[in-house]
């Protein structure tokens, strides 16, 4: 059974930082972080396999890095120069088994999912 649990969300000014962290238990493979702002569908935000490849859509880039410590099992996601825009409860995700990178950004393929931290951005 794998659980997932996510910490270090909170309020934060623009343009400053978080880390979120996210503590698995259980036998993962690939993880991933996606978010889910009030009103939208929820958004893939970065992912990394088990062997480390990271895999993130051009919008997080530069900003958003995705980061693993398999001794700890813990997978982190540090945020930068953050906006208004990317609050949002934050949710870690991983899969039970591989994943071809190419869908390592589709909700569906991940099948154990954290209760989500909130992260609040004000301008």
């Amino acid at each position: 059974q794998v659980q997932l649990v996510e910490s270090g969300g909170g309020l934060v000014q623009a343009g400053g930082s978080l880390r979120l962290s996210c503590a698995a238990s259980g036998r993962t493979y690939n993880m991933g972080w996606f978010r889910r702002s009030s009103g939208k569908e929820r958004e893939f935000v970065a992912a990394i396999g088990r062997n480390g490849i990271r895999y993130s859509p051009d919008a997080a880039k530069g900003r958003f890095t995705i980061s693993k410590d398999d001794v700890k099992s813990m997978v982190y996601l540090q945020m930068n120069s953050l906006k208004p825009e990317d609050t949002a409860v934050y949710y870690c995700a991983a899969t039970g088994q591989w994943i071809s990178m190419a869908t390592m950004y589709l909700s569906g393929e991940y099948e154990y999912w954290g209760q989500g931290t909130q992260v609040t951005v004000s301008s």
